[in-house]
């Protein structure tokens, strides 16, 4: 039987850092299972007009891969996608990426992971690594009579490769008006006919502080890798200080609302529009969105604001709870994704038979958004409550593939077949952070993706990133259970095969 050392699932950031990490700790048996055609993930899938980061260049990209090449303070999405590229093929990742293959089923049995694909392929391996990332799995709303619509109807993260015929001249309609929406909204009214925006709740927007960086700048941070440092970590401690406001002082909210609603003024000529654009629930319960061309679009006469919800679809139509009937020939859905929610297409069973649908049947819970109690050498990246709401994820998954590295050292260096987290560690680590997330901004009273269907927090650590990162640099040994003497059973398929 063939087994490997790893087996990395995704190849976003979280993907090839998990695998780079992997690599510097000795482990070079590795495979990455990607679903797609092209590495990626969250910055190859969207690629809406407009779609770029809101964190930062310098401080959205890997600490032991640094670029000055970035053209803007705040990169588009076509030149995160080719840094990616460029990071998997410096760090010789790419050689191991197994395109066309997504992972739909896994096993644990007696220290090894039985993997199947949806192409059929089977393989084993020691340590699975989920590096799926929680925005990959687009969330459609069950909107009544959608399947009779008649025109083009798609999410933003599954954009057409060539949008001519959905958006330019055409009467297009945006349900949501959260982060993609804020992106995507000031492109499509350029080249819409008409644009109808679908609000249910506004957003609180400050201005982008983004500008071009000149070839001179990028050539001086480029020969002064002091300089490049520096503004590295110039920007992330100041995107730390705003911790407090988030997780222990939320009425420091009240400052920047003041800025927001500034902007607002500023930005949208009619007072009942800015009316319907002002939030009604503390800044920060829902995630902050950047923007200096959102709000203006709705000065433009081709664009119209509805509040009103959506009652039904027609074949060429949306209908909203008021009753007026709102003419469309293409439908954008800009309503996020499936985040609390564990993976619909992949069946993940650990230990005794129990899968991880049934062990988060009442909310996802892990050890440090990692380890997975009952689920031996089962490893996740940006799991459960390790999002940010104010700083660059990056750091997080540099700090979480350090952790998973040693855990799976600390197994092999004691010979041991698993290594897992004892459920009294992960119980009493999810208890402190139900006990913390009472106090933050996310539990002011606001509906977010955020929390669950239960209304817990389950997707953003509510403390610093420095404490997640302190809490993950060394591994604690009683926070894992190393299993010698685990009982053989017979494994499932005896050797890896291919469709």
């Amino acid at each position: 039987m063939i087994v490997h050392e790893a087996v990395v699932v995704g190849t976003g950031f979280g993907g090839l850092a998990a695998a780079i990490e992997l690599q510097r700790n000795g482990i070079s048996d590795i495979v990455l299972l990607e679903k797609a055609d092209a590495l990626g993930g969250t910055w190859r899938d969207n690629r809406y007009p407009g779609c770029a980061c809101d964190i930062p260049s310098h401080l959205y990209s890997f600490s032991f891969a640094p670029s000055a090449r970035w053209s803007r303070a705040y990169a588009e999405q076509p030149e995160i996608w080719d840094y990616l590229r460029r990071v998997a093929d410096e760090f010789r990742v790419s050689q191991w990426i197994r395109y066309g293959e997504e992972l739909v089923e896994a096993t644990y049995d007696a220290g090894l992971w039985h993997l199947c694909t949806a192409r059929g392929t089977r393989l084993s391996t020691r340590s699975l690594v989920l590096a799926t990332g929680a925005l990959s799995e687009p969330f459609v709303p069950a909107l009544p009579g959608l399947e009779s619509f008649r025109g083009n109807v798609f999410h933003t993260a599954q954009w057409p490769d060539d949008d001519t015929a959905a958006i330019d001249g055409r009467r297009v309609a945006v349900l949501g008006t959260g982060a993609s929406a804020v992106q995507a909204v000031p492109q499509i009214a350029q080249r819409a006919e008409h644009l109808t925006v679908l609000q249910r709740t506004p957003s609180w927007i400050i201005p982008k502080g983004d500008r071009e960086i000149t070839s001179d700048e990028q050539e001086r941070l480029e020969r002064k890798p002091w300089l490049y440092r520096l503004v590295r970590a110039g920007l992330y401690w100041r995107n730390e200080s705003r911790v407090l406001a988030f997780t222990t002082a939320p009425s420091v909210m009240r400052l920047l609302e003041l800025m927001a609603r500034r902007h607002l003024r500023r930005q949208v000529d009619d007072p009942a529009t800015r009316r319907a654009l002002t939030p009604t629930y503390r800044m920060g319960c829902k995630r902050i969105l950047i923007s200096n061309d959102y709000l203006p679009t709705f000065n433009r006469p081709n664009v119209d604001l509805v509040t009103s919800p959506v009652a039904a679809v027609e074949a060429g139509a949306v209908v909203t709870a008021d009753g007026r009937r709102h003419p469309v020939d293409t439908l954008v859905l800009s309503t996020g994704f499936k985040v609390t929610e564990p993976h619909d297409q992949l069946t993940v069973t650990g230990a005794g038979g129990r899968t991880l649908r049934e062990a988060w049947s009442a909310g996802m819970q892990a050890h440090l958004g990692v380890t997975v109690a009952g689920f031996p050498n089962l490893f996740l990246v940006v799991g459960p409550n390790s999002g940010l709401g104010h700083n660059s994820m990056v750091f997080v998954i540099e700090a979480q593939t350090r952790y998973l590295a040693q855990c799976i050292r600390m197994r092999d260096e004691a010979g041991a077949r698993s290594v897992s987290v004892p459920q009294r560690v992960q119980d009493t680590f999810n208890a402190e952070l139900e006990r913390r997330s009472k106090h933050t901004v996310w539990a002011s009273g606001c509906r977010s993706w955020y929390l669950d269907r239960f209304g817990n927090n389950r997707t953003l650590w509510p403390s610093s990133s420095v404490s997640l990162w302190r809490r993950t640099r060394r591994l604690d040994p009683a926070h894992v259970q190393l299993d010698v003497d685990e009982p053989a059973r017979v494994p499932s398929p005896p050797q890896e095969v291919s469709a």
